[in-house]
């Protein structure tokens, strides 16, 4: 599990590709310093194991599912990636809960600043947006941040002076595409409620209805 805050910017040193999969290896010095095989490091906010690792390195393997559901297959050599460990027992928990499982890709759509705060805005397709509520959480290349507004296709975030300048959401382009993860909460209410259509086996949908038939309501 991580909590979305970015502890460096790592550089992509290598990627090779097969027909569906990346071997990733990318450049960084604090998220190596205590790295063992077998660890988890989110990258722009994807949970991958590292298979691999040196003093100032670490490479990852990518496979189909991930490749087709993030934008890590796009990543060129040079590229700076948002890394993070996982949350240890006993850390501050700053950020909100993130668990690297990317919902899908959205794209920076305008970019302006409001004092010293930089105001993105991100096109999402349904999947995610279904997600999203004012001053609600969400991972952004695995970059906690909260929704300031939002219509059918967007929401806008802002990003304080810091987090533009440590991150990839504050140093992306418009047209530039980034991973999005939406507050796990919301899914499990959504499942357990039946909103999503996709109730358990054997299990009566969890609505309004249901509530009130059991005293709830």
């Amino acid at each position: 599990m991580f909590t979305g805050l970015v502890e460096e910017l790592g550089k992509v040193k290598n990627m090779v590709r097969t027909s569906r999969s990346v071997r990733l290896t990318i450049n960084a010095s604090k998220v190596v310093s205590d790295v063992k095989i077998g660890d988890s490091i989110a990258v722009n906010g994807t949970c991958l194991t590292v298979v691999a690792h040196g003093d100032d390195w670490f490479t990852a393997d990518v496979m189909p599912e991930t490749v087709d559901r993030t934008v890590l297959s796009r990543l060129k050599t040079g590229d700076k990636v948002n890394l993070e460990r996982t949350l240890r027992v006993g850390d501050r928990f700053g950020g909100h809960i993130v668990s690297g499982h990317i919902d899908g890709v959205g794209t920076i759509s305008g970019k302006n600043t409001n004092d010293i705060a930089v105001i993105v805005r991100i096109t999402a397709e349904p999947q995610v947006m279904r997600y999203i509520v004012e001053k609600g959480s969400i991972a952004i290349d695995g970059t906690s941040l909260t929704v300031v507004e939002f219509g059918n296709d967007w929401f806008t975030v802002s990003l304080i002076p810091h987090t533009a300048g440590l991150t990839t959401v504050g140093l992306k382009s418009v047209g530039e595409v980034v991973n999005l993860e939406a507050d796990v909460i919301g899914k499990y209410v959504e499942r357990l409620m039946g909103l999503s259509g996709k109730s358990p086996a054997g299990k009566e949908n969890m609505n309004a209805e249901f509530l009130r038939s059991n005293g709830f309501m």
